[in-house]
């Protein structure tokens, strides 16, 4: 299959729904072989049938991204798979609501374990992947809550903040052997994630108005809409950008 990623071997986390599985998607549209990487075998295993039915290539491999075992040997079945890896998108990450003075500290950890963490090892693992073909591309998930403070949200814009800090420091330190590091900021955007926080507020219409009032453009933005700027980023068209934070959310974050 012909296309901007032709060939490229491509790892997507959290690519059993919302934008990472609308990157998969595409990705396989412009020709990447995919590895789906999801704690959630139902809805990895999901992903990658979608793929494959519409003439796409993909695995999934199910991790837990926050233990060093299960990330090796993700990286280890990736190239056992594929031979080599081209693209790594760190897409996967959690919300948690509350004031630093309200956090349960659990709940802190699991933010900071899932969001940020989960970047350090997957880049610690795939990296020395990278640096031996002396190419590769790393696309970190910051958000709009890497470049603002966002109110009632501490644990997350905190492992945010740190993504996004972190892809700097990689793209410094791994330039040289041909890897480009970069950050998508998002803005609101209408996952799944995002509905259950609309569903479950007692008056969901009045919570929608309330996430569309807020972006300049007038409404959230779609999964495809954050993974078509993954897909720049990930193909050869981007290739004197790194370190990059790049706000995809509709003016949020230029107010």
């Amino acid at each position: 299959m012909a296309g901007r990623l032709a060939e490229k071997v491509v790892i997507i986390t959290g690519a059993g729904r919302g934008i990472g599985r609308a990157a998969a998607l595409l990705f396989a549209s412009e020709g990447a072989r995919l590895a789906l990487v999801d704690i959630n075998e139902e809805s990895g295993e999901a992903a990658a049938e979608e793929v494959r039915l519409q003439g796409g290539e993909a695995i999934y491999v199910k991790t837990d991204l926050t233990h060093s075992a299960h990330v090796k040997k993700m990286a280890d079945t990736v190239v056992e798979k594929y031979g080599r890896i081209d693209v790594l998108y760190n897409n996967a990450g959690i919300n948690h609501f509350g004031k630093v003075t309200d956090a349960d500290e659990a709940a802190w950890d699991r933010v900071m374990a899932v969001n940020a963490k989960s970047v350090f090892l997957t880049c610690k693992f795939v990296i020395p992947i990278m640096a031996k073909q002396k190419k590769g591309v790393i696309i970190n998930t910051g958000s709009a809550a890497s470049l603002v403070g966002l109110a009632n949200l501490s644990a997350y814009t905190a492992s945010k903040g740190a993504v996004l800090q972190l892809t700097r420091n990689m793209a410094l330190d791994y330039a040289k052997d041909g890897i480009r590091v970069n950050a998508i900021c998002p803005g609101v955007t209408a996952t799944e994630m995002t509905e259950q926080v609309i569903y479950d507020d007692p008056d969901p219409k009045a919570a929608r108005e309330r996430f569309d009032r807020v972006i300049p453009r007038g409404s959230m933005a779609a999964p495809i809409e954050i993974a078509n700027a993954a897909l720049f980023l990930a193909s050869d068209e981007s290739s004197y950008i790194t370190g990059a934070a790049i706000p995809v959310d509709g003016g949020y974050t230029a107010e």
